[in-house]
């Protein structure tokens, strides 16, 4: 147990990647902790629009948990999006039906190719215990395809107002609801991941309600998911958390409030 002498402070650092499968320069936020026994078990989390991390103030967010003796020592890495989010984030080789996310096989690429790599070889700290990615919006989704296709690599997922709406027809070509990407992805996979999930929508996360049913379409894309998660055998609570926010926007104030308490879940004490 930490006293006041030995509670882990937050160390902050800008790191840079040229990425071979991107083709450009990846910018990182990295959250270390510091002031160690040497004994923790430390984590990591991979968090997607890395550039929305300084408005959450993610580094005073840690330390607070840290003093509250909420969370284990977490490495926290921000991976900062490009002008070609749209294009790199997404599902791998599922592109949609404006081809957005033609670049995201190549950005899982750099996710497990030279990113993990890198925080294993370049940071001066050992991750030996839980490993989780995380996102906000489209950033959720390509969080949760990355994590669902590559179980060896993350013990969980975190998506924020996830856009699961991610389709492969418009509304107006004929769309039904088997048309959404990430759902087809769940019911295609005949194996269950090792995967546990965080889910959050906010009641005001958007106005469009496309079937009509007076309920927004992000909280119904994600508990669709939650339905086809459950469907394949998972169950809540003790795999899937779904967190719905009274209130809650499509911005950035929004996760933060909702950070801690994906947080202790992912990592807590």
């Amino acid at each position: 147990m930490y006293n006041h002498l030995t509670l882990p402070t937050v160390i902050k650092t800008t790191h840079y990647i040229k990425s071979v499968y991107l083709k450009r320069e990846v910018e990182l936020e990295v959250f270390c902790p510091a002031n160690l026994l040497g004994n923790e078990r430390v984590n990591l989390l991979l968090l997607n629009d890395g550039q929305d991390l300084a408005l959450m103030e993610i580094d005073e967010m840690l330390s607070s948990l840290y003093e509250k003796w909420r969370i284990e020592p977490t490495v926290v890495i921000g991976i900062k999006a490009s002008n070609e989010r749209v294009l790199e984030y997404g599902v791998a080789n599922r592109p949609d039906f404006k081809k957005r996310g033609s670049k995201a096989s190549a950005y899982t690429e750099f996710v497990l190719k030279e990113l993990m790599p890198y925080v294993h070889s370049e940071l001066n700290v050992t991750i030996n215990g839980k490993r989780a990615i995380a996102g906000f919006s489209l950033g959720g989704i390509t969080a949760f395809d990355i994590a669902w296709n590559h179980d060896n690599y993350f013990d969980a997922v975190g998506v924020f107002s996830g856009s699961f709406w991610w389709r492969k027809k418009d509304l107006s070509a004929g769309y039904t609801d088997d048309d959404r990407i990430v759902h087809e992805m769940i019911r295609e996979t005949n194996t269950n991941p090792a995967v546990k999930f965080w889910l959050m929508t906010g009641t005001n996360d958007e106005v469009a309600d496309r079937n009509h049913n007076f309920i927004i379409d992000s909280i119904d894309d994600t508990i669709d998911i939650v339905k086809e998660l459950i469907k394949k055998g998972y169950q809540r609570p003790n795999d899937i958390f779904y967190y719905e926010m009274v209130g809650g926007k499509h911005d950035v104030p929004t996760w933060a409030k909702a950070m801690p308490s994906f947080l202790i879940w992912a990592f807590g004490k």
